[in-house]
């Protein structure tokens, strides 16, 4: 990061089921931090690409996800593979690095999460 470079940043919260979610959008110049957290730390650290293949379908892309610390649980990826399918636009989007700290990874919530990042999008 260049000195005097400003990062865009948007924080906030939400209800999730009753359940207080803390969330943290951070453009880099390289690639997008997201947190989303129940337990106000970061969780299970995701590092989200976009697979390149010959064929490129926009409307349908594919993610290859890698825990890099924390939980390495199969509602993780589904979890960052969902985020990263909301955000992404374009071929070139950049990677993703996402916590994720949830008390329940239920599929009725992943929805909302993923809007819930959508909301606070810096990309």
């Amino acid at each position: 990061m260049a000195a005097g470079e400003v990062l865009q940043t948007k924080q906030g919260a939400s209800s999730v089921d009753g359940i207080h979610t803390d969330i943290v959008c951070t453009d880099f110049s390289d690639r997008i931090l997201i947190v989303v957290t129940q337990f106000q730390k970061l969780g299970t650290l995701v590092h989200v690409t976009k697979d390149v293949t010959g064929f490129v379908d926009i409307s349908c892309p594919s993610f290859t996800t890698k825990v890099l610390l924390g939980k390495d649980e199969p509602a993780v990826h589904i979890y960052a593979k969902h985020i990263a399918s909301k955000i992404s636009t374009g071929p070139t989007s950049k990677p993703l690095l996402i916590c994720l700290a949830l008390k329940d990874f239920s599929p009725k919530h992943m929805q909302t999460i993923g809007n819930l990042v959508v909301d606070h999008k810096v990309w």
